[in-house]
């Protein structure tokens, strides 16, 4: 897939709106558009890695989001009580978009 069709590099570049709650240089972290959760934010890395499995060199990123992850969890008053975080990696997985992403999930009572 050429990045210029990755929607969630179009969010990121800024060519599709999106609800961000929080960028820096590295990560961008934008409220999903059918939340599962009353909290379900997507944590992104601007850099374009299709899955995990290719992100796995990058133990600095993967640390970078996880950090990020329990930051806005803070942020939006879901630490204390409990959260999720889920990375879906390829179609057996569940991944639906093919750019790496972490969901952080919370704000009630999580069932599997």
């Amino acid at each position: 897939m050429d990045h210029q069709d990755c929607i969630f590099c179009r969010i990121i570049a800024g060519t599709i709106p999106s609800e961000k709650v929080f960028e820096d240089d590295r990560l961008v972290v934008i409220k999903d558009i059918a939340p599962k959760a009353p909290v379900h934010l997507l944590v992104l890395p601007k850099a374009h890695h299709p899955t995990l499995n290719e992100a796995a060199s990058d133990p600095v990123l993967l640390g970078a989001m996880l950090a990020c992850a329990a930051r806005m969890a803070r942020e939006q008053g879901i630490a204390e009580k409990g959260y999720r975080t889920v990375v879906n990696v390829n179609q057996w997985g569940g991944q639906v978009v093919f750019h790496l992403h972490l969901h952080i999930l919370g704000g009630k009572p999580l069932t599997f």
